[in-house]
């Protein structure tokens, strides 16, 4: 079941803002918010990467592996992200993320692209100490993911033109200019036409929704005062700098 979401319209009405701007804004100057203006979920796929899975010690699993970050967790590009005193490791993990155009609900494998508005960079962060203490403890770790600033994602949607195939683009994540995580997501276990029906399948996905769709070999701590570049070719670099509360 779909809904148009009138994408046509809202791109012809940001043409003609943008034509009425005349000069484009340099990048210092602009304050990026989400490239989403509503957001009800941010499902998220784990394990969707088998050296992300081997390095994790964890087996790749037969069906996609999906948790959910809370609308607010996202924080825009060139936005801190801020652990909260009580984890003292956080990791990175860049990931190409679908932006959801329409209302959608059981679709089919092979209509996927009707749900898709466009594409953007998410970088999902993690409290990999609380994460590792909850699976221990077989408890759930979605606050280990959840925290505010905890899903930095921009800076741009790029629409579905501007990405052919969602399934050969080159990921790359750095900090302080050392390359930790390279990728393509041709890699990936389940595409995003298996994602998108997976989930859709008795959920309803909205208009502004985020479906991040795994993350890469190469995780790695993080400290106070790092700068992480997650590049989607394509698409996007999304900038943020790492503050710790406990620091």
């Amino acid at each position: 079941m779909l809904a148009h979401y009138g994408l046509e319209r809202l791109t012809e009405e940001a043409d003609r803002r943008w034509a009425a701007a005349g000069e484009l804004l340099a990048e210092g100057d602009v304050l990026f918010e989400p490239p989403v203006a509503t957001c009800t979920k941010v499902c998220c796929l784990a394990l969707n990467y088998v050296a992300h899975a081997e390095e994790s010690g964890l087996e790749v699993p037969p069906d996609p592996v999906l948790f959910f970050k809370p609308p607010s967790a996202l924080t825009g590009h060139n936005r801190p992200v801020v652990a909260p005193a009580r984890t003292r490791h956080l990791e990175h993990e860049v990931e190409l993320a679908v932006v959801i155009g329409s209302v959608t609900r059981d679709l089919p494998q092979e209509r996927w692209r009707e749900a898709v508005a466009g594409y953007t960079v998410l970088n999902d962060m993690t409290a990999r100490d609380l994460q590792l203490t909850n699976i221990a403890h077989n408890q759930p770790w979605d606050q280990a993911k959840g925290f505010d600033t905890f899903a930095p994602a921009g800076p741009y949607l790029a629409t579905v033109d501007e990405v052919p195939d969602p399934q050969d683009v080159e990921l790359t994540l750095e900090v302080d200019g050392e390359v930790r995580q390279r990728a393509n997501t041709k890699q990936m276990v389940f595409g995003v036409p298996r994602l998108i029906a997976d989930l859709s399948d008795g959920m309803t996905l909205l208009p502004g929704d985020l479906i991040a769709t795994g993350t890469v070999a190469g995780i790695a701590p993080l400290k106070h005062g790092d700068v992480m570049r997650a590049t989607v070719a394509g698409v996007g670099t999304l900038v943020n700098e790492v503050v710790f509360r406990s620091a």
